[in-house]
Formats: C-alpha cells, structure tokens, sequence
C-alpha cells in the first residue's frame, strides 16, 4: 500500500511541474510570435524548413484554380521560398510563358532557380530586392502571387501599391494567407489594402483558416 501511496504521490507532484513547463513554454512561443508580427520579416534561409513542407489549405491546385494562369503569360511570385509553388507555375504557363520570382534573399532565388534548372525549366528569371520598390516598369505583368509573404513586408500598403502599378490593366493578384502564421493577414484588411492600392477584392476560395484571394488592378491604380 505505502509503494502505491508513492507512486500516486510522485505523479501527482510531477503532473503540476509538467504543466509549468508548458505553460512557460507556450508563453514563450506567444511571446516570439507577437515580437515576430510587430517586426515583419521574411523567413531567414537558414530557416527554409518552415516553408519546404506540404501547405496543407494553400495548395498549389488551389492556387491554379483561383489565380487562373494561361500559357504564354508573364507572371510575378514575390517570395518564392524554395520554389514550393514557382515550379508549377511555369509549367502551368508553358514554354511561351515567363514567370519572375522576386525576393529578398539571394539565397532563396539561387535555392529555387537550381531547382528550376534540374527540373529543365527555363522560363523562370530571378531578380533580388525589396518589394516595397519593384524594378520593374508599369504593367508588366499579367498575374502576381505572393503566398504567406505580404505580413513580412514593413509596409503592406507600398507593396500593394506596387503590385498593382505592376500588373497590366485587369490583371490578377492572388495573396495566399494561412492562420498561425505570425503575418497572418486578414481577408477583411487584406481587401482594406488592396482597395487603397486600386486593387478590386473579387473573391476568396478556402476558410479563414488557410485561403488564397484574387484582387484585380483597375483602371485607377495606374500611376499611384
């Protein structure tokens, strides 16, 4: 009986400990993610792991479907990471097609351009920069995405801006946001934005949980 009251004794005093320890050890990780949020930034290479595994919600089937990419067109990815959707992409608009990846980091560009290259995929260019000044002319381009990427730019506001100085009359914008990232953004203040940079909120495909949403450049954004 005594061996039992020990036994019962020590879980009892263990389970208290265990539950200190995770609560310290939430906190923490709350702690990171509010700092993360309240200082945007893109996802270290050395972090890469973060944006290499499957995007459960933010699919690229999904992507396709909303962003509506057609052969020969010319289109802008912002953030590419390691090239978790850039690959498809291309693929999708074909040889006659181009699609430019904008990013940050060096490392990332050569990391999906590598890729690219071992897949036989010549139609991607890579171009490094801030995203708040894009180097490239007004309506450029037919289409641009950005997956879990517009929260780690400083100024949301001025990379929209550009996004739609960017894109050709009528062209699309697909921003992909998944929950539980720190730069979640919401669709509600996703659409604020996107109107403030002459950006048309069409529609959104997926929960607020994981979505992708589709802006369309009107007439108005020219020149902003």
């Amino acid at each position: 009986m005594q061996y039992k009251h020990d036994i019962r004794y020590g879980v009892s005093s263990f389970l208290p400990s265990v539950r200190r320890v995770a609560l310290v050890a939430g906190g923490a990780v709350l702690a990171g993610a509010l700092w993360w949020r309240k200082h945007p930034s893109a996802c270290p290479y050395g972090q890469r792991f973060w944006v290499q595994p499957p995007h459960p919600l933010i699919t690229r089937a999904r992507l396709r479907e909303v962003l509506a990419p057609v052969p020969g067109e010319r289109v802008l990815e912002v953030g590419p990471g390691t090239g978790y959707y850039t690959l498809d992409m291309a693929e999708w608009v074909g040889p006659t097609g181009r699609v430019d990846i904008f990013d940050l980091q060096q490392e990332m560009l050569d990391h999906t351009a590598r890729r690219a290259r071992e897949r036989g995929l010549a139609s991607i260019t890579a171009t490094q920069g801030d995203a708040q000044r894009l180097p490239y002319a007004e309506a450029t381009f037919d289409a641009a995405f950005l997956v879990a990427v517009l929260g780690e730019i400083p100024d949301q506001d001025v990379a929209l801006a550009e996004l739609a100085r960017v894109l050709r009359p009528g062209g699309r914008l697909v921003v992909g946001e998944l929950f539980g990232d720190p730069h979640w953004v919401s669709p509600r203040r996703l659409q604020q934005r996107g109107e403030r940079a002459g950006l048309v909120f069409e529609h959104r495909r997926g929960s607020r949980l994981g979505y992708f949403a589709r802006l369309r450049r009107t007439a108005s954004a020219a020149g902003r």
